[in-house]
């Protein structure tokens, strides 16, 4: 295990890594409006398509109240369901690029950070583009973050310059859950082919971002003074179970929209054991990342238990179902 003072990686190797994630960003790189084909036939929204039916990958979709509706009513649930996804990751993929540019305003020339930060902005705005042009092509309003999010967001941020390492916190807070859903979802046969191309847009460039975050924090760690580790240790699971229902759970508004009982809702969002591991198993890639830095152990892994996200770490990157009990 890594130890609070040691580096994982020295400078030159870590700046070496970021050279090689910029070229990866130059040589395989997607645009919304260029890398899917919106207008042809394969790509329309119908109102009857059963590929919009949730399969088990999804926590609605699994529920036997899902399943036991009419198939129309199935496939309407699934439709906002998707674009509920989108319009969130829309949402957060915007305040990831606003804290972005917060961190990068004051850096210093020659820092690989600032190149490889501003491909992935470049990456995440089309991604906000791709989200959004598919919102509208469902037809319809769709809720989209709970409203404390979006009026938090300015500070949330601002973080990005004052408190950078907590602003990566919460970049991999909302980030692994929805690469979470979405491999899983594609691991199950996928859906729409529309929803299916941009998945595997976002797994594929979000790969290299939140590669980048596991990174970034890893070597800043041992440049923190002992109130910013002390303040980090305690935000970070809290942060990542905060972001990761704005992410994973319909706002309320959302939940009246599809029709989900109260009493259903519970149950998915996390309060039977199926939903208690689906938690858990959501935050092994960071649960690795966590003992990297030294910081869940103690009375810090006490709050990792009472958030429900205590467990195995994953022994890679994006291992599958990492022991989570």
């Amino acid at each position: 295990m890594t130890t609070l003072h040691t580096r994982p990686q020295g400078r030159q190797e870590y700046y070496e890594t970021l050279r090689t994630l910029s070229q990866a960003s130059v040589d395989m790189h997607f645009e919304a409006f260029r890398d899917i084909a919106w207008d042809e036939p394969e790509m329309s929204i119908e109102y009857d398509d059963p590929r919009f039916i949730l399969n088990d990958a999804d926590e609605i979709g699994r529920h036997p109240w899902y399943k036991t509706l009419p198939r129309e009513r199935q496939i309407e649930i699934g439709m906002y369901r998707f674009a509920q996804i989108a319009k969130v990751g829309r949402q957060f993929e915007q305040v990831l690029i606003a804290g972005v540019m917060h961190h990068l305003i004051g850096m210093e020339d020659r820092n690989p950070e600032f190149r490889y930060a501003m491909h992935e902005v470049t990456e995440e705005t089309h991604h906000v583009q791709m989200f959004q042009e598919a919102v509208n092509r469902f037809g319809t309003d769709i809720a989209g973050a709970p409203a404390w999010f979006t009026k938090l967001a300015p500070l949330i941020t601002s973080a990005g310059s004052w408190f950078p390492e907590l602003f990566f916190v919460g970049i991999l807070a909302g980030e692994e859950p929805i690469d979470h859903l979405q491999k899983s979802i594609m691991r199950a046969g996928g859906s729409h082919p529309l929803i299916d191309r941009i998945m595997q847009i976002h797994i594929a460039e979000e790969a290299r971002h939140i590669g980048f975050a596991h990174q970034y924090l890893e070597h800043h760690w041992p440049d923190l003074g002992l109130i910013k580790r002390q303040l980090l240790t305690v935000m970070f699971p809290v942060t990542m179970r905060a972001l990761c229902d704005v992410i994973m759970i319909p706002s309320a508004k959302a939940r009246a929209d599809m029709g989900i009982p109260s009493e259903v809702a519970k149950e998915i969002w996390w309060s039977s054991d199926d939903s208690e591991k689906l938690l858990r198993d959501l935050f092994s890639d960071v649960r690795m990342l966590a003992d990297n830095l030294g910081i869940r152990k103690g009375p810090a892994r006490l709050l990792w238990k009472a958030l429900g996200i205590d467990g195995q770490p994953a022994r890679y990157r994006s291992e599958v179902s990492a022991a989570a009990d």
